[in-house]
């Protein structure tokens, strides 16, 4: 479960801010269950049709086989829910002879915890409960055996892993943020902690902290109004962004089938068009409009696309999930001060753009 939730932590180490912290800076985090489950899934799910073979004789005859995986939470503690396919044989003559086959339901509660260095994130298994498919109990003991041999410590085997993770955030920091940041932000990543966890009904609810660095702020630097030449680089990024942006509308209104969606998304990419060109060319503006745009839109918008990928498959919730805990993550530091020139203000707009515009040129 490292990949995807790095890159929610480049958005957090690409802006905090070094001003005037104490020590210890922390950021809760809600990751719901989708998230949960498509990681799990590219983690441990790597057979056809998202199956797990957790044990096999090597002989093709004796298996024990995991899938339509189901995620949620439970009395504090998260739930794997899983259909089981179990095969028992003795291959005799060059063939198998089957002994045992078994399909039913595999329910499993884990407890997130942290080690000692608060580090590793894992889901140790606490309790196991197996049924057929007409919900009776299991009493097959070799089946039992193979479940718990086998089942319930590769379960217990899925973890979350910063030490792992670091290299990929590490690389990917240093693409977006300015050169004379980065030093400043791999600081903030060596000390990145996980400081508490909690299962929820819908999410786990996660604490990262890290370290501000001990030097002194820098003066903040003034972002002029782009030049007209800037304007034109900017614009072939922004035509990419808009044709993105409107396919991605028609998509969310295909899936949640809702009109009043299509007109707020809509009528948000007219507004983000108008405060960004509004930003990027003015100065001197007595209402900050891309602060105006990001606070109004994200209270109109937030509740629909969270009810939105609670609704649909968890491949195309995904997408929804991981944008709205990167935009709680902005929101959140927000509220801790102002980032490394690249807040969600006009300024920070300029600044982002001539970054992504010196990409465009290297």
């Amino acid at each position: 479960m490292n990949k995807r939730l790095s890159g929610i932590l480049v958005a957090t180490l690409c802006l905090v801010s070094q001003v005037g912290f104490a020590k210890q800076i922390t950021l809760p985090i809600d990751l719901d269950y989708n998230f949960i489950k498509k990681e799990v899934v590219n983690e441990l799910y790597k057979g056809e049709g998202h199956t797990a073979e957790v044990w096999n004789d090597k002989k093709g005859c004796s298996y024990l086989k995991l899938s339509d995986l189901q995620v949620s939470g439970q009395q504090q503690q998260i739930k794997l829910q899983n259909h089981v396919q179990a095969r028992i044989g003795a291959t005799l003559g060059g063939k198998c002879l089957k002994l045992i086959e078994w399909q039913g339901n595999l329910e499993t509660l884990q407890q997130p915890t942290l080690n000692k260095e608060k580090t590793v994130l894992s889901l140790p298994v606490t309790q196991v409960a197996v049924s057929d498919l007409q919900g009776r109990q299991l009493n097959d003991p070799k089946i039992q055996d193979l479940i718990t041999q086998f089942v319930a410590p590769k379960l217990s085997g899925l973890k979350l892993d910063l030490n792992a993770s670091r290299a990929d955030i590490e690389k990917t920091v240093q693409e977006y943020v300015p050169k004379e940041d980065v030093a400043e932000v791999l600081s903030l990543l060596n000390s990145l902690r996980i400081t508490d966890v909690v299962a929820k009904e819908k999410s786990v609810g996660l604490k990262f902290a890290f370290n501000s660095p001990s030097s002194k702020a820098r003066a903040k630097k003034s972002a002029a109004p782009l030049t007209e030449a800037e304007q034109k680089k900017w614009q072939v990024q922004w035509d990419e962004w808009n044709t993105f942006l409107t396919k991605s509308i028609e998509q969310a209104v295909d899936d949640a089938k809702s009109p009043e969606l299509r007109d707020a998304l809509t009528e948000t990419l007219v507004e983000a068009r108008v405060a960004f060109q509004t930003a990027l060319t003015t100065n001197n503006l007595d209402d900050d409009p891309v602060r105006v745009f990001f606070t109004d839109t994200w209270e109109r918008l937030a509740p629909q696309l969270k009810e939105l990928s609670h609704e649909l498959p968890e491949v195309k919730a995904l997408q929804y999930v991981t944008f709205i805990a990167a935009t709680d993550v902005m929101y959140e530091l927000e509220k801790i001060g102002a980032p490394f020139g690249l807040e969600i203000s006009s300024e920070g707009l300029r600044n982002l753009a001539r970054i992504i515009i010196a990409k465009q040129q290297s």
